[in-house]
Formats: C-alpha cells, sequence, structure tokens
C-alpha cells in the first residue's frame, strides 16, 4: 500500500516537472516571437532583412544557445510536427493570401499560374528526381529506393509561397506577386499531391496506366478542391447574409467567419483533399462576397484579425524552423561524414536551381505566344526574378521530408539522417541567400516600379464610397474594370466572334459580371448589398449604394 501511495506521488511529481517544463519551453518561445516582431519592425526600411529570415536567424542563435546549456543533449524547445504545421499554422496564412489577393492580376494570369504550379511542379519534380539517381549513388549516400528518389524530387520541388510574401511586395509588383504566389499555392498543393501519390502506387509495377491516372486523380483533386472552398465561401455569405447575424452581435459574425474559413481547410482534409487549394479559394470567395454582408465594424476586425493571424503563424513557422534545425539527434549521423551531407545539399541546390530554370524560361515563351500586348507578356527580366524569387524551400519541404524519412520525428538510419540534414541545410541556404538577394535583384532588374505604401484592403466608412478594389475586384478580372472604366469612357464590347477571339478575357469578364448581378448577388450578397442597421443612414441608403 504504501509503495503505490509512493509511487502515485513519484508519477505526480514527474508530471508536474513535465508541466513546468512545456510551461518555460512556451514562455521562451513567446518571448521570442515578441523579439522577431520587434526586431522586424526596426529592420522594416532595410533592403536586405525581412521577416521571415529575421526569425530564422533568431531561431537558428536560440538553438545554438540551448544546445550550449544542455550541454549538446537538446538544441530546441519544440520538436518539429507535421501536424502542427499543416493543421494550425498553414490554413491562416493561405487564407488571408486568398482574401486580400489583388483578383485581377490572379484571374487574368490563371492559366500562367496554372501552367507553372502544375506543369512546371512535374517538371521540376522530374529533374529533381532523375538528377538525384543519378548523383546519389555516386556520394555513397546509402540506401534508398525508387519511391525515395520520386519523394525527394516531390519535396524539392515544392517552393517556399510564405517567404514569397515576405520578399514580394502585392503593390510595388503586382505582376511577379500574383505570379510567384499564385503558382506556389498551386505548387504546393500539386507538390503534397505527388508526394501522396508516390506514397501510396506500387512502384514495383509501373506501366503508362499509372500516369494515367495520376492525372485523373490531380484533376479530380484540383476540381473537387476548388469548388469546396468556393461552396464553404458561398455557404457562409448566404449565412450571414440572411441572418444578418451583426444586428445582434458582430463578434458572431467574425467568429462564423473565422470557422467557415478554418472549416473548409478541415473538410478537405477530411475528403483527402488539398486543403490548400480549399482554403485559398475560400478566401477569395469570402472577400467577394462575405466580407461585403457583415457590419462596417466586423469588416475592419476581420480584416486585422486575418491578417494578424497570418502574420504571427509566418513568424512561429520560420522560428520554429531555425529552431529545429540543430536537432543534436539528427546531425550525429553524419558526424562521421560531413562531407557527404555538404555534397549532398550543394547538389540538391544545383538540381533546384536547374528544376525551376527548365520551366520558368520556356513555359514563360509558351505563355507570352498566347498574349497580344506586349504589356501583358512577362519580360525577360521579370522572368529571372520570377526564377529567382521562386528558389527558397521552407517548412513544406521539411515537413514532407520527416513524412518520408522519420518516424515520429525521430530517424535511426544514416542515409535517412543525411536527407534530414540536407533538407535543413537547403532551406537555411535558400532562405537565407536567396531571400536576402531578391529585394536587391528586384531593384536591380526593375529600377523604375513605382512604390505605393496603402493597405491592400480598404474599410468604407461612407455608404458612398465606392467599395475597395482590392476585396471587390471581379472575380474574372482584366485590364479593363468593368463595362465603363474607371475614367467613365465606354469600353467596346465585342460583337463578333472574331472580336470575341481577340479579347476573350474581357469578354469572359463582362459575362461573369452579368452573371453575378442577376444571380449571384441577389442570393449570395456582395459588392452593392449593405447591412441594415436600424435607425442608421445605411438604413435609408444602404440599397441604392453600388
Amino acid at each position: 500500500m504504501v509503495f503505490e501511495i509512493s509511487s502515485v506521488v513519484s508519477k505526480l511529481q514527474t508530471l508536474s516537472t513535465s508541466d513546468h517544463a512545456s510551461v518555460v519551453s512556451m514562455n521562451l518561445f513567446v518571448a521570442l516571437l515578441c523579439g522577431c516582431i520587434v526586431l522586424g519592425h526596426l529592420l522594416e526600411e532595410n533592403r536586405w532583412m525581412n521577416e521571415s529570415i529575421t526569425a530564422l536567424l533568431i531561431g537558428v542563435c536560440t538553438g545554438v544557445v540551448i544546445l550550449l546549456f544542455s550541454g549538446g543533449k537538446s538544441s530546441h524547445i519544440l520538436v518539429f510536427s507535421e501536424d502542427l504545421f499543416f493543421i494550425y499554422l498553414l490554413p491562416p496564412i493561405i487564407f488571408n493570401a486568398g482574401f486580400q489577393v489583388k483578383k485581377k492580376q490572379f484571374f487574368v494570369n490563371f492559366m500562367t499560374i496554372m501552367l507553372f504550379g502544375a506543369i512546371g511542379t512535374l517538371i521540376s519534380c522530374t529533374i529533381i528526381t532523375l538528377g538525384a539517381t543519378q548523383i546519389f549513388k555516386r556520394l555513397d549516400v546509402g540506401p534508398l529506393e525508387l519511391g525515395d528518389f520520386l519523394a525527394i524530387g516531390a519535396i524539392f520541388a515544392a517552393t517556399d509561397s510564405v517567404c514569397t510574401l515576405q520578399v514580394l511586395n502585392q503593390d510595388e509588383t503586382p505582376l511577379l506577386y500574383s505570379l510567384v504566389f499564385g503558382e506556389g499555392v498551386v505548387n504546393d498543393a500539386t507538390s503534397v499531391v505527388l508526394f501522396n501519390a508516390i506514397q501510396s502506387f506500387d512502384l514495383n509495377q509501373i506501366d503508362s496506366s499509372i500516369a494515367v491516372h495520376f492525372l485523373g486523380n490531380f484533376l479530380y483533386l484540383f476540381i473537387a478542391s476548388t469548388m469546396l472552398g468556393v461552396l464553404t465561401g458561398l455557404l457562409s455569405a448566404y449565412i450571414i447574409k440572411k441572418l444578418y447575424i451583426g444586428r445582434h452581435s458582430t463578434d458572431r459574425e467574425v467568429a462564423l467567419m473565422m470557422l467557415m474559413a478554418y472549416l473548409s481547410y478541415m473538410l478537405a482534409e477530411l475528403c483527402y483533399l488539398s486543403g490548400i487549394l480549399t482554403v485559398f479559394f475560400c478566401g477569395i470567395v469570402m472577400s467577394h462576397y462575405t466580407w461585403h454582408n457583415v457590419t462596417e465594424s466586423s469588416r475592419i476586425t476581420t480584416k486585422h484579425s486575418f491578417a494578424t493571424l497570418s502574420f504571427v503563424a509566418e513568424i512561429f513557422i520560420f522560428l520554429y524552423v531555425g529552431m529545429d534545425a540543430l536537432d543534436i539527434e539528427k546531425w550525429k549521423f553524419v558526424s562521421d561524414s560531413p562531407g557527404t551531407s555538404v555534397a549532398t545539399s550543394g547538389v540538391l541546390l544545383g538540381l533546384i536551381l536547374l528544376g525551376r530554370a527548365a520551366f520558368v524560361f520556356p513555359l514563360s515563351f509558351i505563355s507570352n505566344l498566347a498574349k497580344k500586348s506586349p504589356n501583358e507578356k512577362i519580360s525577360f527580366r521579370q522572368q529571372v526574378i520570377i526564377w529567382w524569387a521562386g528558389l527558397m524551400r521552407g517548412a513544406v519541404s521539411i515537413a514532407l521530408a520527416y513524412n518520408q524519412f522519420t518516424m515520429s520525428g525521430h530517424t535511426s538510419l544514416r542515409s535517412n539522417a543525411i536527407m534530414i540534414t540536407s533538407t535543413i541545410t537547403v532551406v537555411l541556404f535558400s532562405t537565407v541567400v536567396f531571400g536576402l538577394l531578391t529585394k536587391p535583384l528586384i531593384r536591380l532588374l526593375l529600377p523604375h516600379t513605382p512604390h505605393h505604401k496603402e493597405s491592400s484592403i480598404t474599410i468604407i466608412t461612407d455608404p458612398s464610397t465606392p467599395s475597395p478594389k482590392s476585396v471587390t475586384i471581379p472575380l474574372l478580372g482584366s485590364a479593363q474594370e468593368s463595362e465603363v472604366d474607371i475614367d467613365g469612357h465606354d469600353i467596346h464590347r465585342p460583337s463578333s466572334i472574331r472580336a470575341l477571339l481577340t479579347t476573350p478575357t474581357h469578354t469572359v469578364h463582362r459575362l461573369w459580371r452579368k452573371f453575378d448581378d442577376a444571380f449571384m448577388r441577389p442570393v449570395f450578397g456582395g459588392r452593392g448589398f449593405v447591412p441594415v442597421e436600424p435607425g442608421s443612414p445605411t438604413e435609408r441608403n444602404g440599397h441604392q449604394w453600388r
């Protein structure tokens, strides 16, 4: 009896010690987050640094300090977790990007984005896989199977769309931002689909039917994921418009928007679809319909809430990756052959450079052939920036590498340890070096780019004020904003098949606007629908505002 009591007391003390250690870890991590934000503010005008690189470097430095204090036993206070990254940190970042993206630029360049994001990722994955298969055998990396080489291709074909948000500016370089970030979203989704397909297929029996099956599976995932995001966004718009929750509580409006956005991502994961694509398109639809159905105070709140959650998640990810980079357990396996790990990292960086160049320049050429106006074509200098800005690798690559080469974050094989440490090295090098040089490269190649310091969403304070363009721009935009341009001049409408073929983007845009005004907005609200607040000027004039 006494022994049992002492055993229970011992367990309680162990739990108490563990809880205290967790509290200490979280205190340190939150303090580091605050430090990253303050330091990022101080470096705001620096032409080299951005908050992603700052957080990454602070994470690495903190890891070194912890390693020294622990006597070389541990280098991090939190272990990298795929679930934490994919389920909690990535969704708010991708949703906010869709919510605030300039829809005109995104949809005008939609086919180019799809070329880069889908076809380009397949090309990059193929080149990295073939290169790794031939070179790694000579480096004596270890026993890697065909599935491992294919997984390496998918892992290192995944660009870092999170870092793109930090490096490129949507107002300074709208075309580059829409192309690189749009490609990044589709690229991440394609890489994850590729990775999952590689793990699910029987690679011992490869034939032509696998390629057909994979293509059909990808098209299904893309279309189904997009439609799920659109439907979830429309459902949120319909609920908020019909029930007009804001007349009782703006808190409920904001909470419903946030939860519906997150629900779209989790539903996609539940249905084995691409949560990245789903939550991205949900953000676009919510900005087009739902955002206009809530009260003015809810608009202000949601704008800043989504941006803040995204910002904190971005800093968290880079700090997290930086601290996990010095995991002593994995580096011990490669300590006897550091040259092999360095050579592997160098080969992977070279293949990433080659793989990206292999699709950016040829696909840009193909895209330019389909564009009539010289202003719409991607210049060679812009192609160089697109190539360079997409070289950064981040948490998606690390998460996929951990999935393939570790078991619950731990590994006992030398070859797996080499691949994990090489992935970490590539992520650190590409984010810091390529990220540092991106801004100077843009200034060098595009010296006359105008700088606009303005928010991507403008809050409406008066019903007579036009809606913010970044939020209310038509889902299918073009160089012409609507049937009447900004200066009030009429825009030519195609009156023949020939005219339709010469101005396809504007024609689709005009037809969409008619459909949107006639069928969608009466049901789902959106621009032109003003929430009614009893006794306010909005109640008297709201339904006349367009």
